[in-house]
């Protein structure tokens, strides 16, 4: 349980960092939504492995198909988010990747995607 709660601050505090560094940028266009689930219209990607402007972090668009993580949180694919992970004391050396995605060390870790939201194609 400790173990679950601290992912959860981890993804928290990485949230709020990612959150405070895209301040005056422009963010692309607003996620719709449909129900209470947020649907996000990602733009077309930076082309320097960062993820799409655009992505709510936690929707169903926010998925890494190549590595099974969301893409926001991709440090594979934005090498830019590892300090945060790091920040957070949550990172492993042996494996170069965030110990919160580290199947290596945790077999048993599940990352699942959000649900689809109706509608969404």
């Amino acid at each position: 349980m400790n173990r679950i709660l601290s992912y959860s601050l981890a993804a928290a505090m990485l949230m709020a960092l990612l959150a405070a560094g895209c301040g005056g940028r422009d963010q692309g266009p607003a996620p719709s939504t449909q129900g209470n689930a947020a649907v996000a219209t990602p733009s077309v990607a930076a082309g320097d492995g960062s993820h799409a402007e655009g992505i709510v972090p936690g929707s169903y668009a926010d998925w890494c198909e190549e590595h099974a993580v969301p893409e926001t949180a991709c440090t594979r694919c934005d090498a830019s988010l590892v300090a945060a992970f790091k920040a957070t004391g949550d990172w492993c050396e042996e494996h170069g990747t965030p110990k919160s995605q580290c199947v290596a060390c945790d077999p048993a870790l599940k990352i699942t995607r959000a649900p689809k939201p109706e509608g969404v194609e």
